[in-house]
């Protein structure tokens, strides 16, 4: 089964400083059809003025993906980890029994523009955690390239959930294959550009649900850049 989530019906809002587009239910935003999808519970497009950001707050049991796009991010927490995030960076914070963080635009004069993401452990009352790797482009053109695991292999980062994340840059003409086991969903989030998936134009800020599905098929790609979500069902 495939179901497409448009762009545009995601919810929306406007706080100036930051302009954010939810692919799930957050916030002041709520929609009883899309709580979540298995443990990928928020997907969140957010760009952020220049000098502006998230004041110190906290988390619980929540795994934290940050994807940056485009700008620095900067990111202090409460286990005393420090770090300024760019173009191919990837950070995951494992909250566990509780952390308090900040994300800061350090730049004067550029946006920065970013995708944080929410998995549900399926672990709690661990230990805080933070984790930062960056996969150059290089790595995820024409292929689907590992950047978050349950065992973080191939080098990507370890995430508390039997799911795994996968990130790719298709040129034009190129398409690729992603066989999905027994008991297993995805979820398709088009970053950017155009693509084809299963049979289902996508564009920029679409993504697709798919259940009971065999494989995830990226065909027909224009300038896109993917993140494929294999989740358990």
């Amino acid at each position: 089964m495939l179901q497409i989530r448009h762009s545009a019906e995601r919810g929306a809002a406007n706080h100036g400083w930051l302009n954010s587009h939810h692919s799930f239910s957050f916030g002041h935003y709520h929609d009883p059809k899309h709580m979540g999808f298995g443990p990928l519970l928020v997907i969140n497009e957010d760009r952020v003025a220049p000098a502006q950001g998230f004041g110190t707050h906290g988390h619980r049991d929540m795994e934290i993906i940050s994807y940056v796009l485009e700008g620095a991010l900067e990111h202090k927490d409460s286990m005393g980890t420090g770090s300024i995030l760019h173009y191919g960076d990837v950070q995951r914070m494992s909250a566990g029994s509780g952390v308090r963080h900040s994300e800061f635009n350090p730049s004067p004069s550029e946006g920065v523009h970013f995708l944080q993401i929410w998995i549900q452990p399926n672990v709690t009352g661990i230990a805080p955690s933070y984790e930062e790797k960056h996969f150059a482009p290089e790595s995820k053109l024409g292929k689907l390239r590992l950047i978050a695991s349950s065992d973080g292999r191939q080098d990507s980062v370890k995430i508390h959930q039997d799911a795994a994340i996968y990130a790719s840059i298709l040129r034009e003409g190129e398409q690729l294959e992603h066989a999905l086991k027994a008991g297993r969903t995805a979820y398709v989030h088009l970053i950017r550009g155009s693509l084809v998936v299963n049979g289902v134009p996508l564009k920029t800020g679409d993504a697709l649900k798919l259940t009971q599905e065999a494989a995830v098929t990226l065909s027909q790609a224009e300038a896109a850049e993917v993140l494929v979500f294999d989740l358990p069902y």
